[in-house]
């Protein structure tokens, strides 16, 4: 099928932890590279981020093909701000391309800046769209390969026609800071209408996490680390306390 002329993003490299796909890994960072923690909870992926702070999301193609990614960020598309569907704009990486997505896509010059906040300031609730907030979402795509038909004299893969153009209390992600971020446009035909693989990560503050039973409350522990099965282990027996009948 046909799809949507989908920008590209320039490649970037930042460590971070990883949600991990057949095809495509992708990551949450802040915004100085410092790593979120993952935590594992039912299944999916989780971490705890802070009000304020601004983060990113890298994408990294771990394949030999050009893939392309439909990124959702609290249910809306990070490219087209449309609520996202899989029938979207999205980031094409090329074969073991990582790239960096630093906000949502204002041109194809400047984005605005991803920052936690609350849910009433997130952008999906500002513009109505509450019910989605606290999930980072990636639906992978592969490339339709080209068709080839034989004919007498040779063997040509078929002719392809341009695309039309389309448009692609709880811790939030908001609109921030207008920043630049330069990407191109580049011609994708999906080898499916549905998605590869989908992957996603979880967010919410910490206290939110551990209210939920995500993130273990260490105060349960008076402050240790882990239960210790043995917490007065003093090499032999005590004697009795001397009054016991």
């Amino acid at each position: 099928m046909k799809t949507a002329l989908i920008p590209l993003l320039l490649a970037l490299a930042v460590p971070a932890f990883a949600e991990t796909g057949r095809l495509v890994e992708i990551k949450v960072e802040a915004r100085d590279g410092a790593d979120y923690r993952e935590y594992r909870h039912r299944g999916q992926a989780h971490i705890a981020g802070d009000p304020g702070e601004a983060y990113q999301i890298k994408l990294r193609n771990m394949s030999n093909e050009r893939v392309m990614v439909v990124l959702s960020v609290d249910g809306v598309n990070a490219v087209s701000g449309q609520t996202a569907g899989y029938q979207q704009s999205g980031y094409v990486l090329n074969p073991r391309q990582t790239t960096v997505v630093t906000g949502w896509r204002k041109s194809l010059d400047q984005v605005a800046q991803f920052y936690f906040t609350s849910l009433g300031d997130s952008y999906a609730a500002r513009t109505g769209r509450p019910d989605d907030v606290g999930v980072i979402g990636a639906a992978v795509f592969r490339e339709q390969r080209p068709q080839v038909h034989l004919r007498r004299d040779r063997a040509r893969p078929q002719a392809e026609s341009a695309p039309p153009m389309a448009a692609g209390p709880q811790l939030g992600t908001g609109h921030g800071a207008i920043e630049d971020s330069a990407v191109n446009r580049t011609h994708f035909e999906r080898e499916s209408s549905n998605p590869y693989e989908v992957l996603s990560i979880r967010y919410d503050s910490r206290r939110n996490l551990v209210a939920a039973g995500v993130i273990p409350d260490r105060r349960r522990y008076h402050d240790q680390d882990e239960p210790n099965p043995f917490p007065r282990d003093q090499g032999f027996v005590a004697d009795p306390p001397r009054h016991w009948r």
